[in-house]
Parts: C-alpha cells; structure tokens; sequence
C-alpha cells in the first residue's frame, strides 16, 4: 500500500493522475536541493513528472538535472507516496504518484536549465524541517535514519 501524505480526495473532484520521480541526493553532510520560485516558493526534493513512455530512471536523470544541472549515479528506490494536489502550471487537480529514489551527485554539469530553479546545498537535519512538501520531508527523515 502506498500511503497518501496530505488531504484526502475531495469525492465530487476529477483528478489525473501524474507519475513523478524525487531524489535524495547526499554529499557529506549536506543533500542537494531545489528551491523553485515558480508558481510559488518551495524547497523541494530535486525531480518531477515521468513523461508519457519515459523509463522512471530515465526521468529521474532528466529531472535532476534540469532541476540542478548535475548528473547523478548508483540510484536506488527508497519507496513511494502518493498526494492530491492543485497543480498551477498545468491547471489541473492530480493524484501524484511520487517515487523517491537515493542517488549519488557526481558532477555539476551546468547552471540548472530549467527556469525558476536554483539548486540549495543544505544540512540534511535541516532539510527535514525546511522542506516544503511532507512526502519529501517524510522520505529524508526515513533515509536519516537508516544504519
């Protein structure tokens, strides 16, 4: 069962449902982070929606990097959750089935392509606080508290 983090579905609303992949990205210390500012402010775990016959690992490479301009390596599942939410840049209600994914940084490629985002390195006992969606919160405090 894939637990929903948030509100429940509202019965009378019409929701799409839109796959997404996240990631967990460690340095050290520190986890690399997103702060988009774009249609609102949010730090947020780096990655997003699976495009229409897109592998999800496929995704998950593209996002990070359109996200923070790095490349990353060696991902691996650390689960999943599921939230109902508005999104503003598409103007629909979605179910996101969000898969969060641990993956090592290698390299800073580029400046991050995609507008509105500017990857964030912070500590990743603050992070857990400072994270704007509790699913992401959820599966950095899980990842924290692993052996």
């Amino acid at each position: 069962m894939i637990p929903r983090i948030g509100a429940p579905p509202t019965r009378s609303r019409r929701y799409v449902l839109r796959r997404g992949v996240y990631a967990v990205l460690p340095l050290g210390k520190n986890l690399l982070l997103t702060f988009q500012t774009a249609p609102f402010d949010e730090l947020q775990l780096p990655g997003g929606g699976v495009e229409a016959g897109e592998p999800p690992l496929h995704a998950l490479h593209r996002e990070v990097f359109e996200e923070t301009g790095w490349k990353i390596a060696s991902p691996r599942r650390l689960g999943a959750f599921r939230r109902f939410t508005f999104m503003p840049e598409y103007e629909i209600w979605a179910e996101k089935l969000c898969e969060v994914f641990v993956a090592r940084p290698v390299r800073c490629l580029a400046e991050a392509p995609e507008e509105y985002h500017t990857p964030v390195w912070m500590g990743a006992d603050l992070a857990v606080r400072e994270l704007g969606n509790a699913g992401d919160r959820m599966f950095v405090a899980r990842y924290l508290a692993r052996p």
